[in-house]
């Protein structure tokens, strides 16, 4: 198979996989290129003849649930029965599998429409069925821990210094103190190309804005809804709100325009939900209230996107989901890569009989506690991240250093094959928009919540 390089086939490349001939006989056949690179193999891009641009955005759906020794080869031809393939993209491990996951570009929106209708749920091999969802163009990279004083202009002055084609960057406020941001930003690029680019750039850690090392990641897309479903909205998302401000205090605000027209507010950290008895005050209330000012913060109000199934799936077939609240949707984390954890998850250290490694680094010891120590009250935060085994204190800290919210856990459970009860949280840190599920259930509660936690930590990869 090709090299990482990126050398195709027919350049004498490595056959990596097990099926080599079987794909320079489809290679052969259709006329298509194949070139492996950077973690994945690109079959097309474009396909022979083609001419012009690229297809427009719409044309691609994103492939779940492939079974790890199934390759082009086999899902080359199932694909083309929706209509011409431009590109077909198979995530690729070093080993040669691949990674459970692939995209597929074709020459029109109505041929992806088209595999999507005809190839969900369909069996690939016997007893294992694909997946197959529409595929969003991600443009947006998550950049965090930026210097609370840096305002908007600033943070995108320096990311075109470093990076090509950003076109926004997006900073929201620090809830206690709005004169500060709150150790992240968002930055928008003009295409997924650019984005991609710029978070090879810095995606290896060591790369400082302002003499603080940054962190990068993929940013969650914006979720499209169809204006029908959007017409039908009562729901107004209000962000930018003080920690301090209460559902009383939001209801009585956007009540003021009409008596009795709110039903009821849900409030999460700095932001919330306000639902209204009919469509017409919510549209009236969205433009009264936009940019208004709610106990010192100048909020921010839109119309809440209403879950959409159809657009949750990607999230799904890769193991992990979008943040819901109010039955609305809040964006969360999607790396654009296969979300389980790059290093496998361990049992808590009282399981295993030994320590966790990855938090070692203090000896664990008791001494005496003399009558007349000087002893000095002291905050957890205070401490150094070394000094913490648990993951839920660990994360905890983590939050707190970064000026977020502590982490909400939220418990969900299964039956096993032998009936007994097992347990799994999701981890959600409401002020970055990110969610966190491990792909281990556990038996007691405690444990849970400490793989949760850990799973966490090691997607946020904060030391």
């Amino acid at each position: 198979m090709a090299r990482e390089n990126g050398s195709s086939l027919h350049d004498g490349g490595r056959m990596e996989s097990p099926n080599g001939a079987a794909l320079l006989a489809l290679m052969e056949k259709t006329g298509y290129s194949m070139v492996q690179e950077n973690g994945q193999r690109k079959f097309g891009g474009p396909p022979p003849g083609w001419e012009g641009p690229p297809p427009p955005r719409g044309c691609e759906v994103f492939v779940g649930k492939i079974p790890r020794d199934v390759y082009e080869d086999e899902l080359v031809p199932v694909f083309e029965r929706a209509g011409r393939i431009y590109e077909f993209r198979l995530m690729m491990e070093f080993s040669g599998e691949n990674r459970g996951y692939a995209f597929v570009m074709y020459t029109t929106r109505e041929a992806a429409q088209r595999a999507i209708t005809l190839l969900d749920n369909f069996e690939i091999r016997p007893g294992k069925f694909i997946g197959v969802c529409v595929s969003l163009d991600n443009c947006r990279l998550f950049i965090g821990s930026i210097p609370k004083d840096r305002k908007k202009e600033e943070i995108m002055e320096e990311m075109k210094k470093v990076t090509e084609g950003v076109v926004d960057v997006i900073v929201y406020p620090n809830p206690s103190d709005k004169n500060k941001n709150r150790g992240f930003a968002f930055v928008e690029y003009e295409s997924h190309k650019a984005a991609a680019m710029a978070r090879r750039k810095l995606i290896p850690g060591t790369f400082q804005l302002w003499g603080n090392t940054i962190q990068v990641d993929w940013a969650e897309p914006e979720k499209d809804v169809d204006e029908e479903t959007m017409q039908r909205v009562k729901v107004l998302y209000v962000r930018n709100l003080m920690i301090s401000t209460t559902e009383e205090t939001i209801k009585n605000e956007f009540s003021k325009f009409k008596s009795g027209a709110v039903e009821r507010v849900k409030k999460l950290t700095d932001y919330a939900f306000v639902h209204f008895y009919s469509r017409e005050d919510a549209v009236a209330a969205m433009h009264i209230m936009n940019g208004k000012n709610i106990d010192g913060a100048n909020i921010e109000v839109t119309l809440a996107k209403p879950v959409n199934k159809e657009n949750s799936r990607r999230q799904s077939l890769k193991g992990q989901g979008p943040i819901y609240a109010e039955g609305f949707l809040l964006q969360n984390k999607d790396d654009g890569n296969i979300t389980s954890p790059s290093r496998p998850l361990s049992l808590p250290a009282r399981l295993n009989s030994q320590q966790s490694p990855s938090f070692t680094g203090t000896e664990r010891c008791m001494y005496p506690l003399y009558p007349g120590s000087n002893l000095t009250e002291i905050s957890s935060f205070s401490l150094k991240p070394n000094h913490f085994i648990s993951a839920v204190t660990r994360l905890d800290y983590f939050c707190n250093k970064n000026n977020w919210a502590l982490p909400e856990y939220y418990l969900y459970s299964t039956t096993g094959q032998d009936g007994k009860l097992l347990l799994i949280y999701k981890v959600v840190i409401s002020t970055t928009h990110r969610s966190f599920m491990p792909d281990k259930l556990c038996t007691i509660l405690e444990d849970a919540k400490e793989l949760a936690a850990q799973n966490a930590l090691w997607n946020l990869d904060p030391l």
